[in-house]
């Protein structure tokens, strides 16, 4: 716990060039689709500042753009003239357009690991996973550390995280986020852990959302660590002529 806690402390801004592929489908849609991958730009603030930026490939205009204050959320999407705001708890109604499902606290929670709170306990587990090894293309098991993040609210107790640590390397490499049914509702896969300014960091990141049926692979192209921001470069204003879609 106290050293998770010490490597959240360590970042306090995050401004990083991306690589963005998207994909959809499952279970309930059906066929996978991958989409186009195009690049864009994410904004990170402690303790709970987010903005993502995603860019069309050559033309270079905004495919999305969305904010979070750790509140409230303002997402627009100019292909479909739509400016969504809301509460950073409701959820996304799964639509058939994945950009419609994007939320910015998916993508804040899955950056990093973040602090547990006073609210919450951390149970260690020893463990083992099985891979498929990249040079012999056999299944090997790996020996590994989960940390269990319970959280108590209202007198009750459920699971809200697991963080799956490699116990060759004590990287996380794995991140389960739980909703209060004990469903999955993020699962981030965090490899090639690279040295940025001192800071190892993961540059590729894979989140998936079952719920949503989405998932999201952030490569990172350029990665700078402890800059100052500013608040207006996390304010996003309504495009004119969009239509406002309020979320309760």
């Amino acid at each position: 716990m106290k050293n998770i806690n010490a490597e959240a402390d360590q970042i306090k801004t995050l401004n990083a060039t991306v690589d963005i592929a998207a994909s959809s489908g499952g279970p309930k849609k059906g066929k996978v689709t991958d989409f186009t991958e195009i690049s864009g730009y994410i904004l990170m603030r402690a303790p709970d500042m987010l903005r993502m930026l995603g860019l069309f490939p050559v033309v270079r205009n905004r495919a999305f753009d969305m904010t979070s204050d750790g509140k409230t959320f303002k997402l627009s999407i100019p292909t479909l003239n739509k400016f969504v705001v809301g509460p950073n708890e409701s959820p996304a109604e799964p639509s058939p357009n994945t950009l419609l499902n994007l939320r910015p606290h998916v993508i804040f929670d899955s950056l990093l690991l973040h602090e547990i709170h006073g609210d919450e306990a951390a149970v260690l587990e020893q463990s083992e996973e099985q891979v498929r090894d990249a040079k012999s293309k056999k299944q090997v098991f790996i020996p590994d550390y989960i940390v269990q993040v319970i959280r108590k609210e209202d007198g009750k107790s459920y699971l809200a995280r697991k963080i799956v640590f490699s116990r060759i390397d004590l990287k996380p490499h794995r991140q389960q986020i739980y909703d209060k049914e004990g469903r999955v509702v993020t699962e981030a896969v965090y490899e090639n852990f690279t040295d940025y300014q001192g800071t190892s960091f993961p540059s590729q990141i894979l989140i998936n959302r079952p719920q949503e049926e989405y998932s999201i692979q952030l490569n990172i192209v350029k990665l700078r660590l402890n800059e100052p921001l500013t608040d207006q470069q996390f304010d996003l204003k309504q495009p004119p002529g969009s239509h406002l879609q309020v979320l309760k």
